[in-house]
């Protein structure tokens, strides 16, 4: 990640949406600056000073700025679709359920979803995503804090690899390839619909435009139910 990169993820983080982060530098990021810096009441230079990235490194959630609205499709979604297939054809591209997998070491700790006494370092997934996923896990730890992991709850794993039917249905999970990840299921449920789900708010926009640039599909940002998952499938 880029500085520049870095400094719109922050500004989306604290609730002034920049567009897509993709490091260019433009009006609508400038703006965002500008509206974070009296917000913050720093000076309002337009450029990112010390005070301004002092201001910006603290957390995020609940702070000034920081609207109670969705983290929906509209707000900065990628323009170019990701390399997996559709989940029609996930068996061509992954083979068998179950089989190819690989692991990832995840650069921050996460909880175990039922039972958060328990430390997860290190997760299962198909071994054509381990790398994409590694990618996108390495954006978010540079993008949050400690405590705004903890805040949305991208801290909590609540499942990869799992070899199972899809909830009332006949066909597999995009699970049981190893091709999706759940977050915080409790504050995500199923069926839990913006602006409810935690993974629906503003400040969840650079950790789904991390998943996203990894060519993963979040169903919250697609369809507006499960939060908590994202898949590297598309619909």
């Amino acid at each position: 990640m880029t500085f520049e990169q870095w400094l719109q993820s922050r500004l989306t983080a604290h609730g002034y949406p920049c567009g897509l982060i993709d490091g260019d530098i433009g009006d609508k990021t400038i703006a965002a600056l500008t509206a974070f810096q009296r917000g913050q009441g720093v000076p309002v230079s337009g450029m990112a000073d010390q005070l301004t990235i002092e201001a910006l490194r603290r957390s995020a959630s609940n702070g000034p700025g920081y609207p109670e609205r969705p983290a929906s499709s509209a707000a900065g979604k990628p323009s170019v679709a990701g390399p997996w297939p559709h989940q029609r054809d996930v068996e061509r591209f992954y083979g068998p359920v179950g089989t190819s997998q690989g692991r990832l070491d995840l650069p921050f700790p996460m909880k175990l979803a039922w039972d958060k006494r328990r430390i997860v370092t290190r997760i299962t997934l198909h071994t054509k995503v381990v790398e994409s996923a590694r990618r996108a896990f390495a954006e978010i730890a540079d993008t949050y804090s400690d405590k705004e992991r903890r805040d949305l709850g991208i801290d909590v794993f609540s499942g990869s690899l799992n070899v199972r039917r899809m909830r009332g249905g006949s066909r597999y999970s995009m699970h049981a390839w190893g091709i999706a990840i759940d977050f915080d299921n409790q504050r995500n449920g199923l069926h839990v619909k913006a602006p409810k789900a935690r993974l629906s708010h503003a400040d969840a926009v650079p950790f789904w435009q991390a998943w996203e640039r990894a060519g993963w599909v979040s169903l919250g940002r697609e369809r507006n139910f499960d939060w908590m998952h994202v898949q590297a499938a598309r619909l």
